[in-house]
């Protein structure tokens, strides 16, 4: 990828979108396009044409999405099922059609089997049932990768997938219902700091497993998969190391500074059991993430207080 070429970041204001370009912009690219909800409304079809016509970049990173936790998932199905559709259909077909040279799709490891074997292989796509509550989400991402790959097949448009594990960093929504399980926890334990409570209570039996990346090691996997990959597989993107929902929970009140009580709540779904996906193959390309967990929560709970300054 030539950093002197026009280089289009969809959703950049948002967690990934903002790290890809942080990064971009760090490694010297001068011509990055973006645009505001405002100015490019992207489930409008011929607005997003429009603008490919006219802006005509050469790469572009698919990153803007309708994304939330188990809570938002679950509650607004028909949200997430038909803007994740519509955007990421109407931005596909439109870099195709306006010549664009490379683009790459972010989907999620949601994608996946809720029962599949550990770790999680490219190859257990569409193997078994999803996980229910997140499952309009998952089927707009698998919807995703195979219109890349058909449209690889079809008309040769080089297209790639690249699936990233869960994600926290800088630019994390922090809505008390609608946010991923980290950047909601990071938000609780604050205010149970701040306010001296002396009980936490977290969804679930606590016992599920989750992988978790820091956005900016994210953000350098796929400047490097944009640069040296090129295939119709899916590529998994993560750390390839778990931890529990409770022993996270721990991790949090240590970095916020909360020292009572951590009560979890199996009332509350679990969702998947486990999610670690299998990270061999990005490795072997070259690439492995360098943000240890403790380190990257600390680096996002300093960003969090700065926001509320």
């Amino acid at each position: 990828m030539d950093l002197n070429a026009k280089i289009y970041v969809s959703g950049h204001r948002g967690l990934v979108g903002s790290a890809i370009c942080r990064k971009l912009l760090f490694m010297g690219a001068r011509n990055l396009i973006t645009r505001t909800h405002q100015e490019l409304d992207l489930c409008e079809q011929s607005a997003v044409r429009d603008f490919f016509a006219l802006a005509r970049p050469d790469y572009v990173f698919l990153a803007a999405a309708k994304v939330g936790g188990i809570h938002a998932n679950d509650s607004y199905p028909a949200e997430f099922i038909r803007d994740n559709l519509l955007i990421q259909s109407h931005i596909i077909d439109a870099a195709w059609r306006s010549g664009c040279r490379k683009l790459l799709f972010l989907g999620s490891s949601c994608i996946y089997p809720k029962l599949c074997p550990q770790p999680i292989k490219e190859e257990y796509l569409l193997t078994g049932p999803l996980e229910p509550t997140n499952e309009a989400y998952a089927l707009a991402k698998i919807a995703g990768i195979k219109m890349c790959q058909a449209y690889r097949r079809q008309y040769g448009f080089d297209a790639i997938s690249a699936m990233p594990t869960n994600l926290y960093g800088p630019g994390d929504n922090f809505h008390p219902e609608n946010s991923h399980v980290l950047p909601a926890l990071i938000r609780r334990f604050h205010q149970a700091s701040m306010e001296g409570a002396g009980e936490v209570v977290i969804w679930g039996s606590g016992t599920p497993r989750r992988e978790f990346l820091y956005v900016d090691d994210l953000a350098e996997a796929l400047i490097f998969l944009m640069r040296n990959y090129s295939g119709p597989e899916q590529i998994n993107v993560g750390c390839g190391v778990d931890v529990s929902i409770m022993e996270l929970a721990g991790l949090v009140a240590q970095v916020t500074g909360y020292r009572s009580k951590v009560t979890p709540d199996p009332g509350k779904p679990d969702g998947t059991p486990q999610k670690l996906l299998d990270v061999g193959k990005i490795n072997r390309l070259g690439w492995q993430a360098k943000t240890g967990l403790e380190e990257g929560l600390r680096l996002t709970y300093q960003w969090f207080l700065e926001q509320r300054q």
